[in-house]
This record gives C-alpha cells, structure tokens and sequence, in this order.
C-alpha cells in the first residue's frame, strides 16, 4: 500500500529541528566519548507486529544532524511489519547516528503506534460500509503527522482542525439559541461547507434533521438507539456515531448502519512501538 504524504516539507523540518534543539541543546556530550573519524553502520528493527509510519521525519532528522548519512529503506509508510523486521540501514558518522538517534526512533515510535492501532480499528470494520474517523484529540505540534498516520493504518481523517471543518455541539447551540439557528447562521456564513451537529437524544436528533444538518454525531448513542436513529434518518443526512468506541465495540456499531464513527483514542491513546537502533 502507497499513502502519499501531504504533510509540508517545510513543517516536517520546522518540527525536527526544534525537537533537535530540545534534545541536543549545546552540544551532545556523551557522544564525544566517540572517535570523530569513526564511521558506522546501523540498522533499525522492531521488536513487535506493527504498521510502518513516520520515514520522512527519520530521513529529516539524520538529514538536520549529518546530512552525509546514508539511509537505505526495506519498507515504505503504510506496510505492515513483522516482528524483528528489519526497517532499514544508515551509513556515516559514528557521533551523528547516535545523536539522532532519539529524536529520529521518538518520530518513528510514536507515527506507527498511531498507525497500527489504526490499522486494528480498520481491521474490526472490514465488510461494513463505515468509516473509522480520527478527530482533534492529537498530541499538540503532530496534528497532520498523526492525521497522516492515520490513513497509513487504514482509517479516515475527520476535519483536520477548526479551520476546514464546522462541527455544532452543545455550547454552540446554547450560544445561538437552537440547533435550527445555529445550522441556520452556519449555512449563511459558509454556505458551501458541509455543517455537523453533535445531538444527544431523539429530541435534538429531530430538531438536527429538521435543520437539514449534513451529518449528524450521535454522541454516547448505545447500539439499539444507534439502529433505531439510522431507521428514522432515513438516508437524510450521514449519521456519525462516537463516544464509548474501542475495539471490543467498534464493529457492533458499524453493524447498526451509521456511516462513520469517530474515534479519540486513535490517536490519544497509543503505545510507542518497540523499536531499537543496532550497530553492526
């Protein structure tokens, strides 16, 4: 599988050098324990199943530290890897490979834990006409990393902030008196993005629907009520469920009909790969 990389280059390089900065400070002082001539070779593998993600921070990372170093890729974003998989090779200075060594397996740990546990949630749906979506819970300054990661696993991508998306929960619809005139003054404002709106009930599921909302988010809905809110949408609008999703639940939900289901743990709730950096 090939998932093509939109995150900016120049993003990438802005958050490796200042996790460089953050990780090297001054100068790295252990790493003067090494000769300056002395040249290496070393691999990365992982210690556990796992989806490959986060190669072009790595590259970047041994790019910013020494860009004479040499790396070779047995796999590419998006693969699945056994255990022991050897990732790939680097070439070069002794002192560099080891000073970036962190902050490249600290990009790398992090990008594929989000994918692999992606790659599990996609695996629970498999036969069903549902997306599993992301959402805004990421860990702060790696928002389209692990959105990125994200579809490596095999999921989907909900808005990817504030700016592209218009979500309507509960505050907002205090703030603007209803759920009709919150949908109102959203399509007046921007009458070409699609508007959602979070509901709590049959109640607010009506009024939604009677707004002509786009998609509606059934939020904490238990599976008879999620069944019994897609027979009475009707194919109006795309109905999201969320809240109380894991993978012990995710497929009897996909089962009730909705269209998408919204996942924070996809990418709050992750384990870091085990990873290792070998000399050979």
């Amino acid at each position: 599988m090939t998932i093509t990389n939109t995150v900016p280059a120049d993003l990438i390089s802005s958050q490796v050098k200042l996790a460089l900065e953050e990780d090297i400070g001054q100068h790295d002082l252990t790493a003067d324990l090494i000769p300056v001539t002395s040249m290496a070779t070393a691999t990365i593998l992982n210690r556990e199943p796992a989806t490959l993600c986060g190669q072009a921070w790595l590259n970047e990372v041994f790019k910013q530290v020494d860009p004479t170093i040499q790396i070779t890729w047995y796999f590419k974003d998006g693969d699945n890897l056994s255990s022991d998989s050897i990732l790939c090779e680097l070439k070069g200075s002794a002192r560099s490979l080891l000073t970036g060594e962190r902050t490249a397996m600290n990009y790398i740990q992090t990008l594929s834990a989000t994918a692999t546990l992606s790659q599990r949630y996609a695996e629970q749906v498999q036969g069903h006409q549902v997306q599993v979506l992301d959402t805004r819970k990421t860990i702060p300054g790696l928002r389209l990393a692990q959105k990125y990661a994200i579809r490596c696993g095999g999921c989907y991508n909900h808005r990817m902030g504030l700016y592209d998306g218009i979500l309507i929960k509960e505050n907002h619809i205090n703030a603007a008196g209803s759920i009709n005139a919150a949908i109102s003054l959203a399509r007046r404002l921007y009458p070409t993005i699609a508007i959602e709106v979070e509901v709590e009930n049959f109640d607010e599921l009506t009024q939604a629907l009677s707004g002509q909302a786009d998609i509606i988010l059934l939020d904490n809905f238990d599976i008879p009520a999620l069944k019994q809110a897609v027979e009475r949408n009707q194919g109006q609008a795309q109905l999201e469920a969320s809240g109380n999703v894991n993978l012990s639940t995710v497929r009897a939900i996909a089962e009730t009909g909705v269209d998408r289901i919204s996942v924070g743990s996809l990418t709050k709730d992750i384990k870091a790969i085990d990873l290792s950096m070998r000399f050979l």
